[in-house]
């Protein structure tokens, strides 16, 4: 679909802040509420906007330990990567997955409370695994940019 300045600008707004009023989006935008709503409806309805949700604040959830763990699978077969990949997406401690190129076959980020959680998680659940050749974890130590914005 073909995105003119408007319907970026819209984008941007509501990738800000996506509970305003269509009202204060038109305000924003120099629109009618009308072509503020039907703009916002034809991205819903094509897709581009997938979905509304809430972003919580991990650290008042008690998951604010991050982790980025490289996996390396044993051997990298399409059944071995589709079992990987099915396997993986039933942790919820594991809330974004890559399947990658270079030493290893994905990178996890993991949210969890702390160090002993994460080991818990290591030793029960992602080694678990079938067909895990090897990890590597990297701890946050500082988050110093996360967005959920998509640059338009």
């Amino acid at each position: 679909m073909k995105l003119d300045e408007i319907d970026r600008k819209l984008l941007g707004l509501l990738q800000e802040d996506s509970k305003k009023t269509t009202k204060e989006y038109a305000l924003h935008l120099n629109l009618s509420i009308t072509a503020a709503y039907e703009r916002i409806k034809r991205l819903e309805k094509t897709g581009v906007i997938a979905k509304y949700v809430a972003l919580v604040d991990k650290k008042k959830v008690d998951r604010a330990f991050v982790v980025l763990c490289h996996v390396k699978l044993v051997q990298h077969t399409k059944a071995y990567v589709l079992q990987f990949e099915k396997e993986v997406q039933a942790l919820y401690e594991v809330v974004e997955c890559y399947h990658t190129s270079g030493d290893y076959d994905y990178i996890l980020k993991i949210y969890v409370r702390d160090m002993e959680a994460y080991r818990d998680f290591m030793v029960t659940k992602l080694t678990a695994l079938n067909h895990i050749g090897s990890t590597q974890s990297s701890f946050v130590i500082n988050e110093v940019k996360h967005t959920t914005r998509i640059p338009l």
